[in-house]
């Protein structure tokens, strides 16, 4: 037996009967050969964590636009972050760990520069709107290795494309967007989880709010300090989850609480919204610019894709740095240089 087969006969022996199982991928749109040494989500979370887009991460706004601060984080600390969160809980519930990371890692391939701001203005301006979690999956099927995407396993993908949730229930999935594993159950809800408590955290930090405003449901229900949430989520979930993800009403009704003060205290907050009118004005500007002059847009990024969608790929993948630095060149006058 390979390493690969001996990895996949552990799983069917160890994990969870609920747990999806390697071996029995729904597999990839473009079948290869197997390796020897990795299984199929193994290969897919490696795939990921090399890509150009997984790169850029680092340089896109989580909550924060462009902080100067050393400890704020980005959309690729929190990334991280979804990752180990969702790697403890389906370790703990023996389902398969490698799957979860795999889709943590990809979930926010898509996600535009300036957090939500860009991507209000990209869901305004391109045709049929825009959705990060659409463009997560279009980055790892189409635009990633010049135009052939990564080739990952339908479970990824799926997981991947349903992993975004609104506000409300987050132990039920919207009609239309159920997942096709329990792993990307727990990518869904971990996302949440690790958000709403590291923004909170970046929000006392910034001095947008204080420990003492937290609602006291939150503090009951969770705990009082950011590890004591977040394990008391970890535990309420691996509590309450059997053939579903789930976790305690109190447990849920203290998250969501906690993410409705975030929105009114923190990301609808004044200061944040200023900076977020200027990011949108930014992007705005860059989508009109490049519909007017597409030659602009770098050979790599080109496709044999409408012009509208061209120009938005380009604009999504952008970084925040990146974005202001295309603003500064292409659309901020430049004084006369005198001649020798």
């Amino acid at each position: 037996m390979t390493i690969r087969e001996q990895t996949q006969q552990f799983e069917k022996e160890t994990l969870s009967p609920y747990a999806a199982k390697s071996s029995e991928t729904r597999g990839r749109t473009a079948p290869e050969t197997e390796c020897d040494i990795r299984t199929p989500f193994q290969r897919d979370r490696d795939r990921i964590l090399h890509s150009k887009a997984f790169r850029r991460l680092k340089g896109k706004t989580q909550v924060f636009l462009s902080p100067e601060g050393d400890h704020y984080r980005t959309r690729l600390t929190h990334t991280l972050e979804v990752a180990q969160i969702s790697r403890t809980v389906a370790r703990a519930m023996r389902l398969n760990e490698d799957l979860t990371e795999a889709i943590a890692l990809g979930h926010d391939l898509g996600h535009t520069p300036f957090g939500h701001a860009g991507e209000e203005v990209l869901n305004r301006l391109a045709p049929g709107g825009f959705h990060h979690a659409a463009q997560s999956l279009r980055v790892v099927e189409r635009l990633e290795q010049e135009g052939r995407g990564l080739n990952l396993t339908f479970e990824v993908r799926d997981g991947i494309k349903r992993h975004s949730k609104g506000l409300g229930s987050l132990a039920e999935a919207r009609e239309g967007n159920r997942t096709a594993t329990l792993e990307a159950d727990i990518v869904r809800i971990c996302d949440a989880v690790a958000y709403a408590n590291h923004d909170l955290d970046d929000a006392i930090r910034a001095g947008l709010v204080k420990a003492a405003e937290i609602p006291p449901i939150v503090n009951s229900a969770l705990g009082t300090t950011f590890s004591k949430r977040i394990n008391t989520l970890i535990h309420e979930l691996v509590r309450s989850s059997t053939d579903r993800i789930a976790m305690s009403s109190e447990a849920e009704e203290g998250l969501e609480e906690l993410r409705k003060f975030l929105t009114a205290r923190v990301y609808k907050s004044e200061a944040l919204q200023e900076a977020f009118g200027r990011a949108r004005q930014v992007l705005e500007s860059l989508w009109n610019f490049y519909l007017a002059k597409p030659e602009e847009i770098p050979a790599d990024d080109a496709s044999n894709a409408p012009l509208a969608v061209r120009v938005c790929d380009f604009l999504a993948g952008m970084t925040d740095r990146y974005a202001l630095s295309r603003f500064q060149r292409h659309l901020v006058p430049h004084p006369w240089a005198e001649e020798d």
